[in-house]
């Protein structure tokens, strides 16, 4: 898990779908106050997952930390090459301590 790696959310352009806070399979948001994202546990997010910014339809989650030169795709970016992010597709039927997206969480 990183301490210097977590997702920021650009409010003025959060359209609060609650997309980035529900595929989250770590715990980063507290799911108690979606639709509206809110990080409550940034030391749970995976280092160098882009899954809830490479979800975002406005392109409002950018990342602390981010070295990679990755752009959300609602900003014109690529999702690197995963198909719907890393984590992206977790579902609650899914163990999340082994989602298999390549997180390093197995």
């Amino acid at each position: 898990m990183a301490r210097t790696w977590y997702p920021v959310i650009d409010y003025l352009l959060c359209a609060e779908c609650g997309t980035c806070s529900g595929m989250c399979a770590h715990g980063v948001y507290d799911l108690a106050a979606a639709p509206t994202p809110r990080v409550i546990h940034p030391e749970n997010c995976i280092d160098h997952c882009h899954g809830c910014g490479s979800r975002c339809s406005v392109g409002a989650i950018t990342y602390v930390g981010d070295d990679t030169g990755w752009v959300p795709p609602a900003r014109g970016g690529k999702t690197n090459g995963t198909a719907g992010g890393c984590c992206g597709s977790v579902t609650e039927e899914t163990d999340k301590k082994n989602c298999g997206c390549g997180c390093g969480n197995n």
